[in-house]
């Protein structure tokens, strides 16, 4: 599947992912600015916070409750398309994802 992270200057990164792989762990392979995914992906850290592009975000779905908590200590402030990357995962339903991320 596709996915396309947009950094808040403008450029964009675009990659294949395999299915069943984070998207915390995509960005990091990738190099995409500001993921840093300091827990591993444990829901322990909030350096993976991305904005869910508009149109994705039904299919994405809301954020579970502990991931709610940890988007509430993010270096910039959430939205309501907020979403840690870590607990996205790849997936051929996801093919053409478009992530935001923050400046």
């Amino acid at each position: 599947m596709k996915v396309t992270w947009k950094n808040a200057d403008g450029t964009s990164i675009s990659a294949e992912v395999a299915p069943g792989v984070s998207l915390m762990e995509a960005a990091i392979a990738n190099n995409v600015p500001h993921i840093t995914g300091d827990c591993g992906g444990n829901l322990a850290c909030a350096t993976c916070h991305v904005f869910v592009d508009a149109d994705w975000s039904e299919k994405i779905g809301p954020p579970e409750d502990m991931e709610d908590g940890m988007l509430d200590i993010t270096a910039v402030e959430r939205t309501q398309h907020s979403r840690l990357s870590c607990q996205i995962i790849a997936s051929e339903d996801l093919d053409g994802l478009v992530l935001h991320m923050p400046a």
